[in-house]
């Protein structure tokens, strides 16, 4: 059993980890994208808005899924424990410990990626509605 235990820690970590990459990718590129971004370039607000938002959802599924996969792996090692438990036929609690303790890594590794990546959704929600204000101020002005 112990390449099954390998296979759902490898496997549900390695979801994880791509999710984690993915999610970096999208916000160094938003981040990016912000700083670089002129508004004057835009004329129509809805297109402006479209732009800012763009790939944003992307961090926030991310950010509110990891946390579930993470409880997943948790899950499967805790029911590969018991299996486990129920094959060998004795109780043996460091054993027990061990297989719930690494079990539950998963979920930190989850909500290790989950906590920064809800952070850097909503700085980037906050600049996207600041720059889309600033638009709007400027177009005011103009009389546009």
């Amino acid at each position: 059993m112990d390449w099954l235990k390998q296979t759902i820690d490898l496997g549900v970590i390695g979801v994880l980890v791509t999710m984690s990459i993915i999610a970096l990718s999208v916000i160094l590129e938003r981040a990016l994208f912000y700083r670089q971004l002129t508004l004057t370039d835009y004329t129509s607000k809805k297109a402006l808005e479209l732009a800012l938002t763009r790939r944003l959802h992307i961090i926030a599924t991310i950010g509110s899924n990891a946390p579930f996969i993470g409880l997943l792996g948790t899950v499967l090692g805790i029911m590969l424990t018991f299996y486990t438990m129920g094959q060998q036929g004795a109780v043996d609690t460091h054993a027990i410990m061990t297989g719930l303790a690494l079990a539950l890594k998963v979920t930190a590794i989850g909500l290790v990626i989950a906590i920064p990546t809800v952070a850097f959704y909503n700085v980037l929600i906050r600049r996207a509605k600041e720059m889309l204000l600033e638009w709007e101020i400027h177009h005011e002005r103009e009389g546009i």
